[in-house]
């Protein structure tokens, strides 16, 4: 399994590394990792379950490695096409479950995690602007928990899969929003990096493709309307509408839904690499959407590799 550099510098450096996104149950067939056997894998319960807000999703699950610390740190932002439910797949494959497998897989590896969960499109609140400031208040709470647990936040890091991975580099990109906006927050917390795996970062681009990976509209309705009702939402709500971000980016796709999807990716790489951002672009070829949030696949070791590498992690 093998990744390509394919950054606008043009060149083509083979990485071995990994990809993701959560699908339509048409698209499951042919996956390397099905999802619905990865929510099944034991892993061990976490060190905490913390509630960062008053509505019961506003929770997450904070996993720490053995020792005294102080940890590195990763956000964990799991996808499902910002959607709480797709099709018939169940619930838990659009929930932070699904990301408990890599939360303990961090843990074995010395780095602590905060699997988030949050409201989405279908729960009263989710969507604009209760899914960004869900995610925003939960990312801020760790200053609260660095303290009691031996966190070292100037070694956090974001890491999003799929619809998640939007979600985890405009985390990264929030520092620039304006006071006037709704999603601002003051003195947000900084990342010293965020990783994307198949999260197509531009929300306005992504609607070219929304339709083929998620079955539907749902960018429009996940924010309220289109880019011409509504264009400060799409700029505010994406990194590309923030850049430069100052926020070391790497950024992963997978070819599974073909050359309008890469597109979307080189478009937004483009745009950050002249803005200034450090920023790498990694095309996997070869593995499932899903491999690199499985511990178990080959690829996990690449985003394993780069969540160590923004981390500072040994």
């Amino acid at each position: 399994m093998l990744f390509r550099d394919t950054r606008g510098t043009g060149r083509n450096q083979w990485l071995v590394a990994p990809v993701i996104l959560l699908l339509p149950m048409g698209l499951l067939r042919g996956q390397t990792t099905n999802p619905l056997e990865l929510i099944k894998q034991a892993t061990p319960t976490a060190s905490d379950r913390l509630a960062y807000g008053k509505n019961p999703l506003q929770v997450g699950e904070l996993r720490l490695p053995t020792g005294t610390g102080p940890f590195p740190v990763a956000i964990l932002v799991h996808g499902g096409c910002w959607e709480v439910k797709i099709n018939k797949l169940p619930e838990s494959v659009t929930s932070f479950e699904l990301l408990r497998p890599i939360a303990a897989a961090l843990a074995t590896a010395g780095i602590a995690s905060w699997n988030v969960e949050y409201r989405r499109l279908g729960n009263v609140g989710g969507g604009w602007p209760g899914t960004y400031q869900d995610l925003s208040r939960a990312t801020d709470y760790l200053r609260e928990l660095a303290p009691r647990y031996h966190l070292d936040l100037k070694r956090a890091v974001a890491l999003g899969h799929s619809s998640g991975g939007q979600l985890a580099v405009w985390l990264g990109a929030r520092g620039k929003l304006p006071k006037t906006s709704v999603l601002y927050a003051n003195s947000p917390l900084p990342l010293n990096g965020v990783v994307s795996v198949d999260g197509p970062p531009d929300l306005e681009a992504d609607r070219a493709i929304d339709q083929s990976a998620c079955g539907g509209p749902v960018i429009a309705q996940f924010i309220g309307g289109t880019p011409a009702e509504f264009p400060d939402r799409y700029r505010e709500g994406s990194a590309s509408g923030l850049l430069p971000t100052g926020t070391r980016q790497e950024i992963f796709v997978s070819n599974t839904f073909g050359e309008k999807w890469t597109a979307v990716f080189q478009q937004y790489v483009a745009a950050a690499e002249k803005a200034g951002d450090p920023v790498r672009l990694l095309t996997m070829d070869g593995a499932g959407h899903f491999d690199g949030i499985d511990p178990q696949a080959r690829a996990w070791r690449a985003v394993l590799a780069s969540i160590q590498t923004l981390a500072g992690a040994p």
